[in-house]
């Protein structure tokens, strides 16, 4: 099974590339994600909990970054899993490469799928892969966005007055200026199975009538 998404991320091309090959960085912005061990520079260990409809799944497995190209800013991608519950695997291959936008860069993602097993049952019909990978893509560049702006350096504070201020009201300003540390962002949560599922047949119902009227 094959699918494309893309995503935008608003960094200029070469940042976007250092930011996407950064994995442990943004392994918690990926929605039910959890990176468990970093084996070397192209290969990861972690587990990701998913939902086919009513139906929780948590994959354990490894990820692999087999191809590389930093001039072209281009990867691919092999990542292998096992579902816990002993009910099948899934085997998938995603490349990507990044384009400059107006304002920032877009991610192109093309993903080459195989699940095996009972979980290859879940995922049939109205577009249930198609629609669980646009919607965790969509999740993950509103949280990695998220991030950004988090990770973003304070605005330069205003030049002082030329009326000289007590030292205590200077040493209290001085430690209001102080940029605070933001807490570690914590992992994403799972896709919502049901509304995810009420999504899926909303959109069959939609292309259903438009059938029609043409």
């Amino acid at each position: 099974m094959e699918f494309d998404n893309s995503f935008d991320v608003p960094l200029p091309p070469e940042r976007a590339w250092a930011l996407l090959m950064d994995i442990p960085r943004i392994a918690p912005c990926m929605p039910g994600a959890e990176l468990s061990e970093v084996v070397d520079a192209q290969n990861y260990k972690g587990k990701i909990a998913v939902r086919l409809g009513p139906v929780a799944l948590a994959f354990a497995g490894r990820v692999q970054i087999d191809a590389m190209d930093d001039a072209n800013r281009s990867a691919r991608v092999r990542a292998q899993g096992s579902d816990a519950k002993g009910r099948g695997a899934a085997n998938a291959t995603a490349t990507f490469r990044i384009e400059p936008t107006g304002d920032g860069s877009r991610v192109l993602i093309h993903t080459d799928l195989m699940l095996s097993g009972a979980v290859a049952q879940y995922g049939r019909g109205v577009g249930m892969i198609q629609a669980t990978a646009a919607q965790i893509i969509g999740q993950f560049a509103g949280n990695l966005r998220a991030r950004l702006a988090r990770e973003a350096p304070p605005a330069a504070p205003p030049p002082p007055s030329a009326t000289t201020a007590p030292p205590a009201a200077a040493a209290s300003r001085h430690q209001s200026t102080q940029t605070a540390v933001p807490p570690p962002m914590p992992a994403a949560k799972p896709i919502s199975g049901l509304s995810l599922l009420a999504r899926v047949i909303w959109q069959q119902i939609v292309a259903l009538f438009t059938r029609r009227r043409t």
